[in-house]
């Protein structure tokens, strides 16, 4: 009996109750291994490289044997004449986006949900998810047949009007709009995806409920649509507010042209210069440092925010 006993008891232990339940659910931690093994291996392993912000790094010599210069790299970039420039640009474009492109998907997403036919809402869902798949090149190959001064669309409404042609893409004044625009028809249909999902999760009997009451549709959208959606929009948006300074230097700079540097370099493009084309690596980690610590601070501060205020939170 105590023999018994006292394997109960050990059976009782955290470490052994740990132990069996991995055990008991050990299929769904193998499947887990692949996810980890790539976020160790393409994710935090090469974490260890920011080592080279604090170096002169050369990449004949490695990390090891470059040379140690504190923070030289952090004051040149702090330091850098165009640096308002920079910050200026990228931030407009980052807060563009979050009141024009981010709203466009949930929008869309809640149009969908209102359709009933079943065939017709799969097909629009299919349009719209397609430019998603096509690279930024091909993305301004459209928009330059849309603009383009000799034959675009456009501009060939613009002279029917009786004005005269403008040269849209090389216009520093219209470089923002056709970022935000182009980033809007490329990703809308597929960030719709995530608020269709959270508008499945809804209950149907609510609305069954709320149309018996009389509520009609405006009101189902603002006391069941939008709370059911509030979660997965929180969430979004607080990683869109961590990510304000990444703009992405496949969209920016494809668009980009000497003509528009003015409203349309950002510190991606900047940093897309400086190492890939310049070889300063240890510039441009350090401005990935700064971004990142940038983000961060900026990401516990909205989470706060979002927790007080909608009880929503990333933790």
């Amino acid at each position: 009996m105590e023999a018994v006993r006292a394997r109960a008891a050990a059976e009782k232990t955290p470490r052994n109750k740990v132990l069996r339940f991995l055990i008991q659910h050990r299929a769904l931690y193998i499947m887990l291994i692949p996810g980890i093994v790539y976020f160790l291996v393409f994710k935090y392993y090469p974490l260890l490289g920011s080592v080279i912000a604090f170096q002169d790094f050369n990449i004949f010599k490695g990390i090891a044997g470059s040379e140690w210069v504190g923070f030289k790299w952090f004051e040149r970039f702090l330091t850098y004449p165009d640096l308002q420039r920079l910050l200026g640009n990228t931030l407009i474009i980052s807060l563009y986006q979050i009141i024009f492109a981010f709203p466009a998907p949930i929008l869309l997403a809640v149009l969908l949900n209102e359709l009933r036919s079943m065939a017709f809402k799969r097909s629009v869902q299919t349009i719209v998810y397609l430019p998603h798949f096509l690279s930024w090149a091909m993305v301004y190959g459209f928009v330059y047949m849309i603009l383009s001064v000799q034959t675009g669309m456009l501009n060939t409404l613009v002279e029917a009007f009786g004005f005269e042609r403008i040269n849209f893409l090389q216009k520093a004044e219209y470089f923002r709009t056709i970022i935000v625009a182009s980033g809007m028809w490329k990703e809308m249909g597929w960030n719709a995806i995530i608020f269709l999902a959270a508008l499945a999760g809804v209950n149907p009997s609510l609305y069954e409920a709320a149309k018996i009451d009389g509520a009609g549709r405006f009101k189902q959208f603002q006391h069941i649509t939008l709370p059911g959606l509030t979660p997965a929009i929180m969430i979004l948006l607080l990683l869109k507010i961590g990510n304000i300074l990444d703009m992405g230097v496949e969209h920016i700079n494809v668009f980009l042209n000497e003509l528009t540097y003015k409203t349309g370099d950002v510190l991606d493009t900047y940093s897309y210069r400086m190492g890939i084309i310049g070889g300063q690596y240890s510039l441009t980690t350090a401005i990935g440092l700064f971004k990142s610590v940038i983000g961060f601070v900026l990401l516990l501060i909205a989470n706060k925010v979002s927790r007080s205020t909608t009880g929503e939170s990333l933790y």
